[in-house]
């Protein structure tokens, strides 16, 4: 695997369009554009990012498309706005694109209720989902989503 912008001049032979759940991988057969087929066989779970580029065996590459996905877009009233309604999604445990002025999350009506009802505005939008990566991401760690008898209340 290369990171994106680590190719050269070399141009990918084909792409391969994953969802964000699909980007975190170690061993995938996966279905490039042009109905190819590749088997991906990583020594340890990778998440992969939009542009990066996977060498074949043969020494060809493959490029990485981050799909585009059915989102909500939610709109702070105010930067500390923005703030708050982090810490709630994030105490739900719930993966999310935090930018300046806005956060994407997947689509839950739940989850929608709840943000409107904390005054932030909220929108469907489909496009590329790039979650910010949690602080367990790195190997070795062995987090589990267990709840060890503490509460998010």
């Amino acid at each position: 695997m290369l990171p994106h912008g680590t190719g050269g001049n070399r141009t990918p032979i084909d792409v391969v369009v994953l969802t964000h759940d699909q980007r975190h991988v170690r061993r995938k057969l996966l279905h490039m554009q042009h109905d190819d087929v590749v088997m991906l066989d990583l020594k340890e779970p990778v998440q992969l990012a939009h542009g990066d580029l996977l060498l074949t065996e043969t020494g060809e590459l493959v490029e990485v498309i981050a799909a585009e996905e059915e989102l909500y877009e939610v709109t702070p009233k105010t930067p500390l706005h923005l703030i708050e309604l982090a810490w709630h999604l994030g105490n739900r445990h719930l993966q999310a694109q935090i930018e300046e002025g806005r956060i994407l999350i997947l689509r839950d009506h739940v989850i929608r209720d709840m943000l409107t009802g904390l005054g932030a505005t909220v929108r469907d939008v489909s496009e590329p989902f790039h979650p910010a990566r949690g602080a367990y991401h790195g190997s070795g760690h062995g987090h589990d989503h267990g709840h060890h008898n503490h509460n998010h209340g």
